[in-house]
């Protein structure tokens, strides 16, 4: 096959470990810059160019878009998929799983278990916010960030007031969502692949972070998820229409709770945590699924 990897950069480890898996089974395999592409479209024609040159022979994609650019890749997909090139993540989908109070949302339609989260537009609404959230502490979450950026734990109902009033100074959007505190500073991550978890690992936050982000200094370790916590992360990711998707998860006391569906998850931390090949696996996830026809998206929101 000919497969695209829609990358910012080759030198990244998930990017690596996709062409050194799609090369080790004997695909013809490119790393393209995504956002140095651009889309032209008349008539019954749709064609993706990158420089003077359009990109032909591509049988399948895999779409590693940074959040910060998920609008523009999100619209490149769309050109691929019209052309009936097969991807491992939908425009759709992207979309979809970007959007983290969209996804909650389809996430509690669906029955899935996640922190109980509010919502709301003016300041006036602070009191009633942290009510509903089963009061201090709690979490306070931009909707735009990423990588444990923009997440604040108020201690205290002043503290909590403080930080909303300072996000809806800036006009920004926020969540606010229960704290989990017998989970504080650990998370799980199940790496679903064609509905199926095949790997896992738990992040631990450094100390006194109740954030469990690797990127935040936290470290990781090997896992085996309960029966529930598999099926729980199956029905996130499929729910979502993610074909291939980190899910993360606090164990509460409660069981189970859906933090976020990653649609574009990193392989190096479930990799050396797991010990688990992922970029082979996902190889032969778009193996298997290249020439079947394309499902609908029938998710609805």
């Amino acid at each position: 096959m000919n497969i695209l990897i829609l990358s910012t950069n080759r030198n990244l480890y998930s990017t690596r470990r996709l062409v050194e898996a799609a090369q080790a089974r004997g695909h013809a395999i490119k790393v393209m810059n995504h956002t140095k592409c651009y889309v032209v479209m008349d008539a019954n024609n749709l064609d993706v160019y990158y420089g003077d040159h359009v990109v032909a022979n591509v049988d399948a994609i895999i779409p590693r878009i940074g959040s910060s650019v998920t609008f523009y890749g999100s619209s490149i997909i769309r050109q691929f998929e019209m052309k009936k090139v097969f991807t491992t993540l939908s425009s759709l989908a992207l979309v979809r799983s970007r959007d983290k109070l969209r996804a909650l949302q389809i996430l509690a339609s669906k029955g899935i278990p996640i922190p109980r989260t509010a919502f709301a537009k003016f300041p006036s609404d602070i009191d009633h916010l942290i009510k509903q959230v089963g009061g201090p502490p709690l979490v306070v979450k931009l909707l735009e960030g990423t990588q444990g950026l923009g997440v604040v734990l108020a201690e205290t109902k002043k503290a909590a007031k403080s930080v909303i009033e300072a996000f809806y100074g800036l006009e920004a959007n926020i969540l606010v969502q229960e704290f989990i505190e017998e989970s504080a500073g650990r998370d799980v991550r199940a790496f679903v692949i064609d509905g199926k978890v095949i790997a896992a690992y738990r992040r631990i936050g450094k100390e006194g972070d109740f954030r469990s982000n690797l990127h935040r200094g936290g470290t990781g370790e090997a896992i085996k998820l309960t029966r529930k916590e598999k099926e729980i992360a199956v029905a996130a990711a499929q729910s979502l229409g993610l074909s291939i998707a980190g899910v993360d998860m606090l164990q509460s006391n409660r069981g189970p709770l859906v933090m976020e569906v990653n649609s574009s998850p990193g392989l190096e931390g479930i990799e050396r945590y797991s010990n688990i090949d992922i970029a082979t696996a996902i190889i032969q996830y778009v193996e298997k699924q290249v020439n079947k026809p394309k499902k609908s998206d029938k998710i609805g929101a």
